[in-house]
């Protein structure tokens, strides 16, 4: 299974857009997983027309319209590996021990918000 996986796109603005290879990638995969902050419904629409299901939280910078529709928080099982998905994942100080508390029986959890992309290890417990 493919999961691509995208945070914070902050769309609409301006002409800016998802670079190609960046869709190409999305179109290609199994699933979509977004972090949050897609900033306007239209974008989560966008994105559920690339084909692949789309998977996400809302963010604080979402519209009300997604506030509704969206949870904070989910737990995804794909195949046999279980996700954890929250858009803000506290202060960095112990983020890792938190977020493991938050998403017990998770093998990986998946946080927006921050703008900066992070893989570490933390116990059996994939950031």
């Amino acid at each position: 299974m493919l999961v691509a996986v995208i945070s914070d796109t902050h769309l609409p603005r301006g002409a800016r857009r998802l670079p190609e290879a960046c869709l190409e990638a999305l179109r290609g995969a199994d699933v979509i997983v977004h972090g949050g902050d897609f900033s306007a419904a239209s974008v989560l629409d966008e994105l559920r027309a690339l084909g692949p299901p789309v998977q996400a939280v809302y963010g604080n910078a979402d519209e009300p319209a997604l506030r509704e529709t969206l949870p904070k928080e989910l737990v995804l099982e794909l195949e046999r590996v279980k996700l954890g998905v929250v858009h803000i994942p506290g202060p960095a100080a112990g983020r890792e021990e938190r977020l493991a508390h938050r998403f017990p029986g998770c093998d990986a959890v998946m946080f927006g918000h921050t703008h900066l992309p992070t893989v570490e290890r933390h116990g059996d417990l994939w950031v």
